[in-house]
């Protein structure tokens, strides 16, 4: 008993302490107003908080806020709201208002950018051209996510081949994978090591958690090493210091709908979720986004000559025996119909002769084999067809599958991403990043590749000071169940009928049906229908069961293969620093850094030559950068050397020199001279695909090479092989000697203006000349099976690459202006780029329009929180040229619009858009499916629970 009322005193005298405690504690009302320091408008929605307090308040519609906090004073307020600096205010006397002017980061001219230099610097002073898309200019993109707004950039070109799927690139050469042009996520190279393709908007970075995007087109190898050879685009997340709380988005979208619909009407899901929160020096954030749609369809039916490169005539089998349509595969497989029955009489007749001799114990006489080729049912037709002239030296190919049948339209999207940092001090930060994430999409490369359930993670650790940054991280690139739709419906026809039982039923009932008197057409009608009786039938319960296991076995021979599925787990491990040694030598800017990195190719034979080896690729490279202020920093000069080695390649070194002359105030003109080369890709290297039959791409390194007897049995040209298939004459055909296969290189000039007029008009103009040398080209062989022109009957494909001997020249300008007045903006930019010295002699693909223009007008705040966005889009005709196919892209224009309305105490905004208004179908690039307007609705909450 007495020790419970001791217990019970110590707990009445602990309650009373609370209590006094409690009482003793003054609450504090702090009410003021915040407004524009620019317009000196009040601003709704600014977020308030008591630094190092969980208490705070949002604006109200006046700008006006009142916190209530039982902190002791004087106490910190802390003022943030995207696209202006944060501000602190020590408050003394609560019963004092507190009026602050918050100045915006993006005043027009004044944006600071870091990756011209890689030190921060005014856009206004940057040495090279350059483009950025501030975290308040993503929020106002018409376009369903902000990597699509990207092609509003002056000069920006893009391939899209799925609605999750583009690749972007500038001053030319545009590409499906667009390997010229690198993409880094917060320092991370976001190109798959294995595949060669650039993942930014399949499994890249949520709208969330961008806080900035630059883009520098053209060379940049001197900072960022190989590659970006035509261009690098950085992208930025959101720091969890600097941006706290719950950001939630929902966007509802609709695609392909209206009566010129390219696929099925779908409905497009997406959420994407962020939430971040610092404790003291400890910082984290996760980030999670999901979308789903039905996909554009790739649906050319044009009739397509693989081999030579060119458009036929038809649109079907009906009227081309020998039909190949874009997007219809495993009608690549053909043969002609003279040397199908010359196969089936010489098989029949030595099997004859063969037979007869071992049972009559002597060879059979002219007129025994004759008799027999007469009367023998599996030997006659093809005998008196050829003797009668009745089989026609025309080739003809397999019925095919469409592309709708054969991929995965279902497209998705799954991204996350979480990363803690801690900072020791003010000065010094360390991150642990990751980022993974996992899609299904459709991408062109020599063929259509249904990318399902592809997944990509990159984990980083990096510690950044003041002066310095020390970075390493993998990026982990895995198939899923990736494969290749052209291999998928050959092998489909392959396992239903062979071909070598297909071509002589096909060329049997053309004979028979010519004999009974049908027309050449009929007769090719007829003899189709007999050979693809029992085909499999898309949507059949046969077609599904075979597509589902070919397509789930991996391509190669051996247990497991001879199917369509790649299996690529291939890695990349980088490590680089950087230190800015300005603050010691103090009399000019010196900046140095170094890198590190290797390729681990995995592809189990599927992609690489790596079926029986591992292929690990090194390289390393270290620049150093200084620039120096002149005549009261009027004059900026700036030289940087870089040197890198690739352990397949000679090593190179790549100059850059820069002077910013500035000739008023805001007013600079910019001179450059870049350096910048390209290692092969990892496919240029040692990829070793079959493709179709007889038709396999392989790397440019000797070994690729030697493996297939190219130095020795040597490959005629194409256009020589072209050549003589019209005019029979073995002298119009030209054998191809390999050479030295190396980077590929560019001397790059530009001259440019930047001038801001009385703060409203910024103009933007620059001209530029490059020049290319060993520039890596794409180049098909014709490879004899003996090595003589009469081998050519049934000769094997090789699509490689090499370095062209000649100087290509590219040549371009661009301009653009913004013209901003209180919160309107009006902007506009044209480009032009041009190839003034083509290569004659190998492919080329510049693949890009010579005029392509942009309009944007918006307010961000027309009336009561109520903005809008309207952008305007158009491109000029040109040729697209790849080895998928090759075509003439039509002109197009786009039209994108959103009108948003913000909700301030809520923190919210409703966004009602869409891209491609009018639903103009377009392409950008041949064999990839046209484009039609998508429509969608959002909700944000940002910065919720601070």
């Amino acid at each position: 008993m007495k020790l419970t009322r001791q217990k019970h005193g110590w707990l009445m005298a602990l309650f009373l302490l609370l209590a006094q405690l409690t009482l003793g504690q003054t609450q504090h009302t702090i009410s003021g107003t915040v407004v524009n320091s620019s317009t000196s408008q009040a601003m709704p929605g600014v977020t308030v908080s008591v630094k190092g307090a969980s208490t705070g308040a949002v604006t109200n519609n006046n700008g006006e806020f009142t916190v209530k906090t039982t902190r002791s004073l004087p106490l910190t307020l802390v003022f943030t709201y995207v696209g202006f600096k944060t501000q602190e205010i020590t408050v003394q006397d609560a019963s004092a208002s507190v009026n602050v002017q918050l100045a915006s980061t993006e005043i027009l001219g004044q944006e600071v950018v870091v990756s011209a230099s890689r030190v921060a610097e005014s856009i206004m002073e940057s040495p090279v051209s350059i483009e950025k898309l501030s975290t308040r200019a993503i929020k106002e993109t018409p376009t369903l996510s902000f990597y699509d707004a990207i092609t509003n950039f002056k000069g920006v070109e893009s391939s899209v081949q799925s609605l999750t799927f583009r690749s972007i690139t500038t001053r030319g050469f545009n590409a499906n994978g667009n390997t010229r042009f690198n993409q880094f996520i917060d320092g991370m190279d976001n190109q798959a090591p294995g595949l060669n393709f650039s993942v930014g908007n399949i499994v890249g970075i949520s709208d969330l958690d961008v806080e900035s995007v630059e883009l520098l087109p053209g060379a940049a190898s001197a900072l960022y090493g190989a590659g970006g050879i035509n261009g690098t685009l950085l992208m930025t997340s959101k720091n969890p210091y600097d941006y706290q709380g719950l950001s939630l988005q929902l966007k509802a979208a609709m695609n392909n709908v209206g009566p010129s619909a390219r696929g099925s009407a779908g409905f497009i899901p997406e959420i994407n979720a962020r939430y971040a929160k610092a404790f003291g020096k400890f910082a984290f954030k996760v980030t999670v986004g999901y979308l789903q749609a039905n996909d554009w369809w790739a649906a050319d039916s044009t009739n397509f000559d693989r081999l030579n490169l060119n458009k036929k005539a038809g649109f079907n089998h009906s009227s081309d025996p020998n039909y190949d349509g874009v997007n219809v595969y495993g009608d690549e497989i053909n043969a002609n119909m003279r040397s199908v029955a010359q196969s089936a009489v010489a098989v029949g007749t030595n099997a004859f002769i063969q037979q007869f001799t071992a049972q009559a114990g002597r060879a059979p006489t002219a007129q025994e084999i004759l008799n027999f080729q007469t009367t023998n049912p599996n030997v006659r037709p093809f005998f008196l067809g050829l003797q009668g002239g009745v089989i026609p030296n025309q080739s003809v190919s397999r019925t095919g599958y469409r592309e709708q049948e054969l991929v995965d339209y279902d497209t998705k999207s799954l991204r996350t991403g979480a990363a803690f940092h801690y900072r020791f001090n003010s000065e010094l930060e360390a991150i642990v990043q990751g980022n993974w994430g996992q899609g299904t999409s459709v991408y062109t490369g020599t063929d259509r590749y249904s990318l399902r359930n592809f997944n990509l993670g990159q984990y980083k650790l990096e510690l950044k000071g003041k002066n310095f940054f020390l970075r390493g991280y993998t990026t982990q690139e895995r198939s899923g169940e990736a494969y290749n739709a052209t291999a998928l419906a050959s092998l489909i026809n392959e396992g239903w009928k062979p071909s070598t039982a297909w071509f002589p039923q096909y060329v049997g009932n053309y004979v028979g049906a010519r004999g009974a008197g049908a027309s050449d057409a009929a007769a090719h009608a007829a003899a189709r229908a007999a050979a693809d009786q029992g085909r499999f039938t898309p949507g059949s319960p046969q077609f599904q069961t075979a597509k589902d296991t070919i397509s789930n076995k991996y391509i190669g021979v051996g247990p497991g293969k001879n199917g369509a599925r790649f299996d690529d787990k291939t890695n990349l491990y980088h490590y680089e620093g950087m230190y800015n040694f300005s603050h010691l030598v103090k009399i000019f800017e010196l900046q140095a850094g170094a890198s590190y990195r290797r390729y681990d190719l995995n592809s189990g034979g599927t992609i690489f030559d790596d079926a029986n080896r591992d292929i690990k690729i090194d390289e390393y490279g270290a620049f150093l950068q200084v620039g120096k202020k002149l005549v009261n920093d009027r004059i900026k000069l700036t030289a940087s050397m870089r040197y890198d080695k690739n352990e397949n390649f000679e090593g190179r070194f790549t100059p850059r020199f820069t002077g910013v002359f500035t000739v008023a105030k805001d007013n600079n003109i910019r001179l450059s001279y870049q350096t910048g080369f390209r290692n092969p890709t990892t496919q240029n290297q040692y990829i070793d695909l079959e493709v179709r039959a007889n038709t396999r791409q392989i790397g440019g390194l000797p070994e690729l090479l030697n493996k297939y007897n190219l130095n020795t049995n040597k490959g005629y040209t194409q256009e020589s092989f072209q050549r003589f298939q019209q005019t029979g004459n073995p002298a119009d055909l030209q054998q191809y000697t390999p050479t030295e296969f190396k980077p590929e290189r560019v001397q790059a000039y530009e001259v440019g203006y930047r001038g801001l007029i009385k703060n409203r008009l910024l103009i933007d103009a620059y001209y530029y000349y490059n020049s290319y040398k060993d520039f890596i080209n794409t180049i098909v062989l014709i490879q004899s099976a003996d090595g003589t022109p009469a081998g050519l009957a049934a000769p094997r494909i090789f699509s490689t690459v090499n370095n062209n001997p000649e100087t290509v020249v590219t040549q371009g300008w661009a301009l653009g202006l913004d013209y901003v007045v209180g919160t309107w903006n009006i902007s506009g930019n044209i480009s032009y780029n041009d190839m003034t010295k083509k290569p004659v002699s190998l492919y080329n693909d510049f693949n890009t329009p010579k005029y392509r223009a942009n309009l944007g007008f918006g307010n961000r705040n027309v009336y009561k929180n109520l903005g809008f966005n309207i952008s305007y889009r158009w491109q000029d005709t040109y040729l697209w040229n790849s080895t998928f196919a090759v075509g003439d892209i039509p002109a197009f224009s786009t039209l994108d619009a959103q009108i948003s309305y913000r909700i301030p105490t809520a923190k919210a905004t409703i966004k009602l858009g869409g891209s491609n208004l009018l639903n103009h179908y377009y392409n950008t690039s041949y064999g990839n499916p046209m484009i039609g307007g998508i429509y969608y609705i959002g909700l944000t909450f940002d910065e919720l629970l601070r």
